[in-house]
């Protein structure tokens, strides 16, 4: 300031210029957004991991189910031919089908329930933006 109590026009060698502030702000918002879109990338390829997986046990669990509906009327079909040994072992092999389908599609349901959001893309982004709203103010 001078005697007069009016800012001087040049800046004391502490201080840094706006342009160097905003043209700084710039580049840490750059980082950021490409920072938060290498988070999402990764958190989307687990998650796609984890679907994969869950779908192919839901699938197989599914197919195994439809093949235990078939040798199970296949058995009832035997069944009333009233000969044992054919209707008796189509009946067990339908009813391990069917255990087997029931645990495949049972897996298959848990880890589908268990897939969330990208919770650490979301939480760093709300972050991103609280800070960004902290520098706009300052």
């Amino acid at each position: 300031m001078d005697s007069r109590g009016r800012m001087s026009a040049t800046l004391d060698s502490d201080e840094r210029s706006i342009h160097d502030v905003l043209r700084d702000i710039g580049g840490n918002i750059q980082e950021i957004v490409r920072s938060e879109i290498r988070l999402a990338k990764i958190e989307l390829r687990e998650t796609a991991k984890t679907v994969k997986s869950s779908l192919a046990a839901f699938s197989s669990g599914g197919i195994l189910g439809i093949y235990a509906i078939g040798f199970i009327a296949l058995a009832a079909m035997f069944g009333l031919e009233i000969v044992l040994p054919a209707w008796l072992a189509a009946l067990i092999i339908g009813a391990l089908l069917l255990f087997g389908a029931a645990f495949g599609i049972g897996k298959g349901r848990r880890e589908l329930k268990n897939i969330r959001p990208p919770e650490k893309t979301i939480q760093t982004v709300k972050e991103d933006f609280q800070w960004m709203k902290e520098q706009a103010k300052s």
